[in-house]
């Protein structure tokens, strides 16, 4: 999994299927995740124009294939999983590399089709929580190993 996450924080830009307003939510606490990182994220979400963190607003897409540049794009994806698969076929089609599943947002089928489609994969079991891999605990770590991997290459 440790290659998958530098893969994953490798691209320039980041998406979050499930993105919400509601800061109770996942889809809000990952969103957030990647703005107290400055990283380029923006939400994905049919339901919203825009989505407020701090005195940010970011303006939403509503599918992973209106992404303005989807093949540069990491997609963090909080959805159940009779709609994450969707949103997996769909990103595979407009070219996204690398998806992160959410702790509860995919079944046995979600997961494989992921693994067996993407460049790189996380979810699943692993991680340090209990839960499976999750971005809010387990993403500095990777974050750090993808940015330690980017010096290196430019040494």
């Amino acid at each position: 999994m440790e290659t998958a996450a530098k893969e994953f924080f490798s691209s320039p830009r980041f998406a979050v299927a499930g993105a919400s307003q509601d800061p109770r939510k996942f889809g809000y606490k990952v969103l957030a995740w990647y703005h107290a990182r400055s990283l380029n994220v923006q939400p994905v979400t049919p339901s919203r124009s825009s989505i407020k963190i701090s005195s940010t607003d970011y303006p939403t897409v509503s599918s992973p294939s209106a992404l303005p540049c989807p093949q540069e794009t990491s997609l963090s994806i909080i959805t159940p999983p009779s709609i994450t698969i969707n949103i997996l076929r769909e990103a595979r089609k407009a070219g996204i590399p690398a998806v992160w599943l959410q702790p509860g947002s995919f079944d046995d089928e979600g997961l494989k089709f992921a693994k067996q489609e993407f460049v790189a994969a996380i979810g699943g079991e692993g991680g340090i929580g209990d839960e499976g891999w999750c971005v809010l605990v387990d993403g500095d770590e990777g974050l750090r190993k993808a940015r330690n991997n980017d010096e290196k290459e430019r040494l």
